[in-house]
């Protein structure tokens, strides 16, 4: 028996975080879905090959390999530009969305991140959770987090990418981000990630006493 959590929401509201944690703490299997669509990304910038044709990408994306995602190498912005224009073609989600729910049967329990779990990917979840936080906290979280690495950061800018993923991940006509209808929202703007953890495992303990 495998105890499957959904965790959805926008971009920065700390859902990797959470479920890198909510993973570690139960024992069980974790996938960030959105680097299975930057390692197929990579994989046809590497190659040279056009990010604009559907069946070529969905090639790619079907080679995937989800134990080999290495987040440090695909948290390149270009990577991230590249994966936004293939993650809109339908092949594509069809593809990783089958490569993903094959990933969530893995025994003891799994805990997928990204942004259509609860509704498309794993709609049968025994625990669905959609974090979020408000644009303008997410954008300071985001350049609070480029500029301890050293780095030079627009905090304008940022908040202007923010809500501009925001529409393009809500609007799209394909899986568009929207809490599942079951989901538990966890609103982490005045929040910190273990309150969030603790609402977090209170749930997952209850789940799992149902599972017994």
């Amino acid at each position: 028996m495998t105890l499957t959590i959904a965790i959805d929401g926008p971009a920065a509201a700390g859902k990797g975080t959470l479920s890198r944690q909510i993973a570690e703490e139960y024992g069980f299997h974790h996938l960030d879905t959105g680097l299975t669509y930057r390692a197929t990304a990579k994989a046809l910038l590497d190659a040279g090959l056009p990010l604009d044709d559907e069946a070529v990408a969905e090639r790619m994306a079907l080679e995937v390999e989800l134990a080999g995602l290495d987040r440090s190498v695909l948290s390149a912005h270009a990577i991230g530009e590249a994966a936004s224009k293939i993650a809109v073609m339908p092949a594509v989600r069809r593809a990783l969305v089958e490569a993903q729910r094959a990933f969530s049967r893995k025994e003891p329990g799994t805990v997928l991140d990204g942004r259509d779990i609860g509704t498309v990917v794993c709609p049968d979840a025994a625990v669905k959770l959609y974090v979020t936080a408000s644009p303008k906290v997410r954008a300071k979280r985001r350049f609070d987090e480029i500029v301890g690495k050293g780095a030079a950061a627009d905090y304008a800018a940022i908040f202007d990418d923010v809500k501009k993923r925001d529409e393009r991940d809500m609007g799209r006509a394909d899986s568009p981000l929207r809490p599942a209808d079951d989901a538990h929202l966890l609103d982490t703007s005045e929040m910190s990630i273990e309150a969030a953890f603790q609402a977090a495992k209170s749930l997952i303990d209850a789940a799992l006493i149902k599972k017994i």
